[in-house]
């Protein structure tokens, strides 16, 4: 039995889980989700919690038992709480400034790149080095934080670029003086 599949995901006050047409529907005080859910996995709401099984021990369906839990757990959790990423910009002259909803990013190339972000994301420049990337789904907010990271990846010299908060950047010894 998957050890995370058997877990149930308690249901915070506020939220209210739905189950339809192969969807499990979170609505929360931040939003409305939809999870899909496998139909060879069997998911049960009840006491406050939801449940999730399967009928047999064949790979597939263990390898889906663990997956559907964490979507619905991640679902729940998006539209109670919301999810963040904060990203760090290293460098000098390296800076954003935020236009609106969208973040103009000087990231040392002769033009600045103007990022705007998809439905459902925020994104706050709190200081002039520093990007808060949130919103209820996490797979979004983690592919919008990665997908600005990628304009200028942390490199192993200066460790200038972009790099998420809690991320170590392995530096290499430079040139050494020969001769």
């Amino acid at each position: 039995m998957s050890r995370i599949g058997k877990k149930p995901v308690s249901i915070p006050k506020g939220v209210t889980v739905t189950l339809a047409e192969g969807f499990l529907k979170a609505k929360g005080p931040k939003g409305e989700l939809a999870c899909p859910v496998h139909p060879n996995i069997k998911v049960v709401i009840e006491n406050g919690e939801v449940v999730v099984t399967r009928d047999n021990d064949f790979k597939e369906n263990r390898a889906l038992h663990g997956l559907t839990r964490s979507l619905i757990q991640n679902t729940v959790t998006g539209v109670s709480d919301g999810y963040s990423k904060t990203l760090d910009i290293v460098g000098v002259g390296f800076k954003v400034e935020a236009k609106g909803s969208n973040l103009l990013l000087a990231l040392g190339y002769s033009h600045p790149i103007y990022f705007m972000p998809p439905e459902g994301i925020s994104l706050q420049a709190t200081t002039a080095t520093q990007i808060v990337v949130s919103g209820i789904d996490k797979q979004l907010v983690g592919q919008v934080a990665s997908k600005i990271r990628s304009f200028k990846e942390p490199e192993p010299y200066k460790g200038k670029g972009i790099k998420y908060q809690n991320e170590v950047v392995r530096r290499k010894a430079g040139k050494t003086a020969g001769k």
